[in-house]
């Protein structure tokens, strides 16, 4: 390439090369004839010797094009000497009817919006789709922005694409890059200022985004992390501890917040995101902005923020003041501006879920550089190909079934001056339980009619004598002896003689399950009235062949077991009285 078409290319924007195909709703890539193989940032590929413009392959046949790159062999289009052939069409494209000749009518097409919105269910699906070199040249800049740290095994290994998902999300007060000098604790490493536990249903049909206060009581576990010349070096846990100190207190790693969110919630997340003060900003900036709502004026001296009332569009700068918040709110304290980052991300959700912004390749491209520069994952989420897989499954969520709500506490009533708080016990165990039990916090059809009267009808019907009920027990996540426990109930109390502890499950479970044949159903019925299980957790299937060699059923004891003789029937839905509010709905900060 000549030092024209090199500085030529300098000036061209990558997003400006991104071309709506009006036939497919899709983005191609556009190249111009003299524009370099990549205008994106990474090395270039060097073309092989003799591969000019004009020459044939070493083969002697034109090499196949790929869908969106330039033909390099097509005269040059600003040369008014040469002719330009018509454009090829593109593979899967209909063809143009002949002169003369009406075509036949093309079959309904799929809106555009669905399309757009299916293709890029995630902010970095936009860079993954990209087509050719300067595709695959882009993906390995963005790995390269990816920051990550070791999950030091406290996560389940990573998210499925077939499970419920649980992501951990961690705001942290550190100050990093210019202009943060007025926020969070000088020299800190960065407490767990901001922390949510974002629960992704199995079906993705809804979500459920929990809150953690900054200042609640948990006892901290001891923690196993890795040091940075790989050795393992155990911080000692600590009890009665503010849960921001599981982050950057003695060493501790965002590996230690997970244990101690596991620990709170009996939660295991599968991953976690840290964010510092620079991404609140440069991830508002990236989408153009945020729009807030605001109920009256606010002037607060603290965070900076000076707003009147009505509504807002914020980003950079005034988008962190905005999150740091607390005394011009509310009651003033942590909890008001927990409630004001639920409306902040609801509105931001919003914003990336919008045509305006999933339609635009300049803000796609803009949101790939910042959300791989911004954040910090951990171990098992450290590529761009599984930061895109997993923006795809959240890409799949309606806004108006992504709930936001805070663990119940009260204040701390070991203090005159109100401080910290404590978990409340009447009201959290119940929202652990709906999150590990994957139920929704909004009314959504998670199962079809025909499908839901099935699963009730496995509980309608004769039930067998306790005597003839033959099953074998696992545990599947239940805390020790549970299933030996389980055992000595049921035959002594129960009559169920003709059942064994069959010890540990090969994996674990978040839900007790009982699987039993057909011809077992009358069997499974009259255990699961013993147990209080509900018609989900009964699954049709095999029968296994027990120590006697009879067959039998299994029941899998999962980690909402609360012990022998306590029914383990789940709500089909959340209470009315959990304060909550979704993400689709605006709502303006008091």
């Amino acid at each position: 390439m000549d030092a024209q078409g090199r500085g030529r290319a300098e000036n061209i924007d990558p997003a400006d090369q991104w071309v709506l195909n009006p036939d497919t709703g899709e983005y191609e890539l556009r190249l111009g004839p003299s524009a370099p193989q990549s205008a994106v940032p990474g090395p270039r590929n060097p073309r092989p010797p003799g591969a000019g413009r004009g020459r044939p392959a070493p083969s002697g046949r034109a090499p196949e094009r790929e869908r969106g790159a330039p033909d390099r062999d097509a005269p040059d289009r600003e040369s008014p000497d040469r002719e330009v052939p018509p454009q090829r069409r593109r593979r899967g494209a209909p063809e143009e009817p002949p002169p003369g000749r009406r075509g036949r009518r093309p079959a309904k097409k799929k809106s555009k919006t669905k399309k757009v919105l299916l293709w890029t269910g995630g902010t970095m699906a936009f860079v993954v789709l990209a087509a050719g070199t300067a595709g695959y040249l882009y993906l390995g800049h963005l790995n390269d922005n990816i920051q990550s740290v070791s999950d030091d095994g406290a996560s389940t290994g990573g998210f499925s694409k077939d499970k419920a998902i649980n992501i951990l999300l961690i705001g942290t007060d550190k100050r990093t890059g210019s202009g943060n000098d007025g926020y969070g604790d000088a020299g800190s490493e960065g407490h767990a200022d901001t922390t949510l536990l974002l629960h992704v249903s199995k079906d993705r049909s809804n979500a459920t985004a929990l809150s953690i206060p900054r200042d609640l009581i948990v006892d901290v576990p001891d923690c196993p992390t890795q040091q940075e010349d790989g050795s393992e070096k155990i911080i000692p846990g600590s009890t009665g501890a503010r849960f921001n100190t599981s982050l950057g207190q003695d060493g501790r790693t965002p590996s230690c917040t997970m244990r101690t969110v596991t620990e709170l919630t009996g939660i295991t997340p599968d991953n976690f995101m840290v964010a510092d003060f620079n991404a609140v900003k440069t991830l508002t900036s990236a989408v153009g902005g945020v729009d807030v709502c605001l109920a009256k004026d606010i002037d607060d001296p603290d965070s900076h923020l000076k707003l009147p009332k009505g509504t807002h569009t914020i980003e950079g700068e005034e988008a962190l003041a905005f999150v740091r918040t607390r005394h011009s709110v509310g009651l003033g304290g942590d909890l008001s501006r927990i409630e004001l980052q639920q409306q902040f991300l609801s509105s931001l959700m919003r914003k990336l879920k919008s045509n305006d912004t999933l339609t635009s390749p300049t803000k796609m491209i803009k949101l790939a550089e910042a959300g791989t520069k911004a954040l910090t994952v951990d171990s098992q989420l450290d590529s761009i190909n599984k930061l895109k897989d997993l923006g795809l499954e959240l890409g799949k969520l309606d806004t108006k079934n992504l709930s936001f709500t805070t663990i119940p506490v009260l204040d701390n009533p070991a203090e005159k001056v109100k401080a910290t708080v404590v978990l409340n016990e009447a009201k959290a165990p119940a929202i652990f339980d709906l999150i590990r039990n994957d139920v929704s916090f909004t009314e959504v059809k998670q199962q079809k009619k025909k499908e839901k009267a099935a699963v009730a009808a496995r509980l309608k019907g004769e039930k067998a004598p306790a005597s003839e009920v033959r099953v074998q027990i696992l545990n599947g996540g239940a805390k020790g002896g549970s299933a030996q426990d389980t055992l000595t109930w049921l035959q002594v109390e129960q009559g169920v003689e003709k059942s064994e502890n069959a010890g540990n499950a090969p994996e674990e479970l978040s839900r007790t399950t009982l699987e039993y044949a057909p011809d077992q159903a009358a069997q499974a019925r009259r255990l699961a009235d013993m147990l209080g299980l509900s018609g989900s957790a009964m699954k049709p299937g095999e029968s296994v062949t027990n120590a006697q060699g009879v067959p039998a059923m299994t029941l899998t004891l999962g980690k909402d077991f609360k012990g022998a003789g306590i029914p383990l029937t789940t709500p089909d839905k959340a209470p009315d009285d959990i304060e909550k509010s979704t993400a689709d709905k605006v709502e303006c900060a008091k």
